[in-house]
């Protein structure tokens, strides 16, 4: 093997393990402070599989509301509710009136960069979102 090629193997395998390292992880997820700060007071687009985002509004009074209407969910389920959010340890919570069966839910948060998250769910199911603007 050429010394050029070990060189770009040996960069490739240390970037892996510097991208898989659970301490890397850790340094990128949210903590309470950084929730309130980054997220709370903010619209949150969810990235939809499908395509488009499914935007959420976390607001100050501790109410989250959302709508799904631009997306068409009106056809498949309730298109707006709303709900109480809150914060557990270093998870953001929510809990809405009718999606979900109104079942409580709580999420860990990942920056992938300035206005780009990575949510996963207490059930494991995980996804990303866009950061918005302020309500």
């Amino acid at each position: 093997m050429t010394t050029a090629k070990t060189i770009m193997v040996f960069a490739a395998l240390a970037s892996a393990l510097i991208l898989t390292n659970p301490a890397n992880a850790n340094q990128n997820r949210y903590d309470a402070a950084e929730i309130k700060q980054s997220v709370i007071g903010k619209r949150i687009y969810l990235a939809v599989p499908f395509g488009g985002e499914f935007p959420l509004n976390y607001r100050l009074d501790g109410q989250v509301d959302g709508s799904g209407e631009a997306l068409g969910l009106g056809r498949l389920a309730k298109p707006s509710d709303t709900g109480r959010w809150w914060i557990d340890g270093n998870r953001l919570c929510q809990k809405f009136t009718t999606w979900y069966k109104g079942e409580p839910m709580c999420f860990e948060l990942e920056r992938i960069s300035d206005n780009k998250l990575k949510w996963t769910r207490n059930n494991g199911q995980t996804g990303t979102a866009r950061i918005g603007s302020s309500l």
